[in-house]
């Protein structure tokens, strides 16, 4: 009997100690397990030749000083040629690398005519292509009802078929060595659909589509790896290059950024997740990475959250009062929205506790008012009629 106790007492540990971790994940756990105990991209990365697109700003310029201190040879690509010597000159001077390690190669991944050309000039060059990053791509942020159709058309030719047409010029070289590999930055939208991002969601979901097909049709070369990234919202300038309703139009305003996740930690966490042969990373802090895992194992409860937050960030978006990004910012209309969810839920005889529940006399509103600051941690909302909503608090910093 003393054993039994102990063992189901340990197995209890042992699940807390993984809730509390989850709480502070910035990473699923295959990807997180992969950097304590996994290989180092150090050492598995050093001398490779890799190819990244999108290598003038954001993920793809990070990737490119990354990749150079841990020794690969490069290759950067994207439209803007003085934006990519800028990038090259940086990454010499914080590696060991050689000028002939790094090759500028223009690209617009939307001349798909020139892929080919730009594919033989890498080869030529290093003599082969370790690695290619598929991450050059632009985001979305207009309504659907008001988004002109080139726009869709623009974003599935960029995001899309150019990221098909240069991995089909690269691919055969790979199969013909046997080894290789192809990552291609996703995004959470190409796993769940957010509001404001049509275009940019369904050109997402298509490259997941895509890829996850690709990997069937490899599986006779188990030397070459297919993943796909899937970060939630990282300081880029993702949002300062988004489509709005009209190709052409700019966003007004990016808004604030320094509430996601640092450049650094994401292109760091993608390096060893290639280092370590992972098929699908999703990359994102809380409370976006526990939206991941709802969404994989729990839809229901995802649709009742994107409505709620959905109908609010619209409504926001409308009003001119909307941050550019899909976060879960702090604002004067939070207390309205916190307001709101509260009466749907106990129109629906759900009540609203906070947890741990130090007294149920608490305002309702204010722990459902923490639930929607993008500061909390964690939540659960199980589905209506069920009895209870259960809030996680914990405000960071």
């Amino acid at each position: 009997m003393d054993l039994g106790v102990t063992l189901l007492t340990g197995i209890a540990l042992c699940l807390l100690v993984q809730f509390v971790c989850f709480l502070f994940a910035d990473a699923d756990l295959t990807l997180l397990w992969a950097t304590l105990f996994g290989s180092k991209p150090e050492t598995k990365l050093k001398g490779l030749v890799v190819w990244v697109t999108g290598a003038s700003s954001g993920i793809g310029e990070e990737l490119a000083y990354q990749l150079a201190g841990c020794g690969s040879r490069l290759i950067l690509s994207a439209r803007r040629v003085d934006q990519l010597d800028r990038v090259k000159l940086h990454c010499l001077e914080r590696s060991n690398l050689k000028d002939k390690d790094i090759l500028v190669l223009p690209l617009d991944l939307l001349e798909r005519a020139s892929h080919e050309a730009k594919m033989k000039t890498a080869i030529k060059h290093f003599g082969n292509i370790d690695i290619l990053v598929n991450n050059g791509g632009r985001s979305q942020r207009s309504l659907c009802l008001e988004t002109s159709v080139d726009v869709y058309q623009a974003l599935m030719e960029l995001n899309f078929l150019g990221t098909v047409s240069l991995t089909k010029q690269v691919l055969p070289h790979m199969t013909q060595r046997g080894s290789g590999s192809v990552v291609t930055v996703s995004s959470v939208v190409g796993l769940a659909g957010a509001p404001l991002a049509t275009g940019y969601s369904a050109s997402k979901h298509a490259l997941q589509g895509f890829f996850n097909s690709l990997r069937t049709e490899l599986t006779e070369y188990p030397r070459i790896l297919i993943s796909t990234v899937c970060p939630g919202p990282v300081q880029s300038q993702i949002v300062q290059n988004a489509f709005t309703e009209e190709v052409g139009k700019a966003i007004p305003t990016a808004g604030d950024q320094q509430h996601k996740m640092v450049t650094s930690r994401c292109v760091r966490l993608i390096l060893v997740g290639i280092a370590n042969g992972t098929k699908e990373m999703w990359i994102a802090q809380q409370p976006f990475l526990l939206f991941y895992y709802v969404w994989q194992y729990a839809p229901t409860w995802a649709w009742f959250i994107t409505d709620v937050l959905g109908r609010k960030r619209v409504q926001n978006f409308k009003a001119g009062l909307a941050h550019p990004d899909m976060t879960l910012q702090h604002d004067n209309t939070t207390s309205h929205t916190a307001r709101s969810l509260c009466d749907f839920l106990q129109d629906r005889n759900v009540s609203v506790l906070p947890w741990p529940a130090k007294s149920l006399d608490l305002n309702p509103i204010e722990h459902v008012r923490d639930l929607l600051d993008w500061r909390v941690r964690a939540c659960a909302i199980p589905p209506r009629n069920l009895g209870t909503c259960w809030c996680l608090g914990g405000r960071v910093g």
